[in-house]
């Protein structure tokens, strides 16, 4: 049994603050992938003393734990104000405007929703509606953040 995000944030808060833990993942294996993230950016040191202070979860499952990357999860009402006007990628479990799948610029958040820029419109999602949303990589040179 996988175990909970909730508690895994827990272990790795009482030894290391800083680190937010972003998704856990079923990997391949019996393996667990987990996405971490640091004010300062994720370094290997970050990533080796996550795993040591997870040493209990080695017991049942490999870790594989690293940044998020390019495609970084949004998780939290947190995420979504931090990365306003940046291109996100959202999907929800119910229909809003007859579709499910939304791909824009994040235009505002609040702690119910977040509005993202999508088709010449605003489309208003509630947080609690969203099954997954990650930030869409920018392209070509120049791209910021």
């Amino acid at each position: 049994m996988k175990p909970e995000m909730t508690e895994i944030q827990e272990k790795i808060t009482d030894e290391m603050p800083d680190v937010e833990l972003l998704a856990v993942e079923q990997a391949g294996g019996g393996a667990l992938r987990l996405l971490i993230d640091h004010p300062d950016g994720v370094t290997l040191e970050i990533c080796q003393k996550v795993t040591n202070v997870l040493a209990p979860l080695r017991e049942e499952f490999a870790l594989e734990v690293s940044s998020p990357g390019p495609n970084r999860p949004l998780t939290r009402p947190a995420h979504y104000q931090r990365f306003e006007g940046r291109r996100a990628r959202v999907k929800t479990s119910l229909e809003i405007d007859g579709r499910k799948s939304f791909t824009g610029t994040i235009m505002e958040s609040d702690e119910e929703a977040v509005t993202i820029g999508c088709d010449d419109q605003l489309i208003r999602i509630p947080f609690e509606s969203i099954e997954r949303s990650n930030l869409v990589p920018n392209k070509g040179k120049g791209a910021s953040r």
